[in-house]
């Protein structure tokens, strides 16, 4: 099905939205009050396992839907019913950037808030500056040598949280929180203890530095 269309206020719908490299499988949500804004979310590392339906993906769409904004999440190019092949977070950018314009078709002129986890967080660290998002959240982001030691994206211009464990054991906190140093101004740091990488029994925390977050940066 493709999805021409928003679902009503408090409905969601999944289905296809055209990408660079064909259609790209897509769950979204509104929530029942007046839309304040969207937010697109985007998943881990797709050769990995990595896809939509993350937990801790879930847990950042869902977070954005209850602080009153069309939250959509979707499959990059190669996973699920999402066509194309993987590119290294190149491709995956314009994915991403792809949703964003299919949101904003259908709500111009709403805010934009953009967040990921693991190579989700990276892939919307490099969209965010192109898409004028207002504000980011990056769980557990990776840099360097996950990317061919490619340079950090640039500044996001916006308000920027970051969540990491410092026991992550996929992504290494000590190199993030190198490199998260060089920016300027830096992000907004939240460090927590003992939940690894995928925040196993620990989304809470996920979700509560989130509405935090909004509550201090979301007009």
């Amino acid at each position: 099905m493709r999805l021409a269309s928003l679902p009503a206020p408090g409905q969601s719908a999944q289905g296809l939205v055209a990408g660079p490299a064909g259609d790209l499988e897509c769950h979204v949500a509104v929530p029942r009050e007046p839309v304040r804004g969207v937010a697109v979310a985007c998943h881990p590392h797709p050769l990995y396992g990595g896809a939509m339906s993350n937990k801790v993906v879930y847990t950042l769409a869902s977070t954005a839907l209850s602080h009153g904004l069309v939250a959509a999440r979707f499959n990059f190019r190669g996973v699920g019913n999402s066509q194309g092949t993987h590119d290294s977070a190149r491709g995956e950018v314009d994915d991403c950037l792809a949703v964003v314009d299919w949101l904003r078709a259908l709500q111009p002129g709403q805010p934009l808030l953009l967040a990921g986890f693991s190579f989700g967080a990276f892939v919307s660290l490099q969209a965010a500056s192109r898409a004028g998002a207002a504000a980011l959240v990056s769980i557990a982001p990776p840099f360097g040598r996950y990317f061919d030691d490619a340079a950090p994206p640039p500044h996001p211009g916006c308000p920027w949280l970051v969540l990491h464990s410092r026991d992550d054991d996929t992504v290494s906190y000590e190199e993030t929180a190198a490199i998260l140093d060089t920016y300027d101004p830096p992000p907004q740091r939240v460090t927590v203890d003992g939940a690894g990488h995928f925040f196993h029994g620990r989304l809470d925390e996920v979700r509560n530095a989130m509405q935090g977050f909004l509550a201090d940066h979301w007009t």
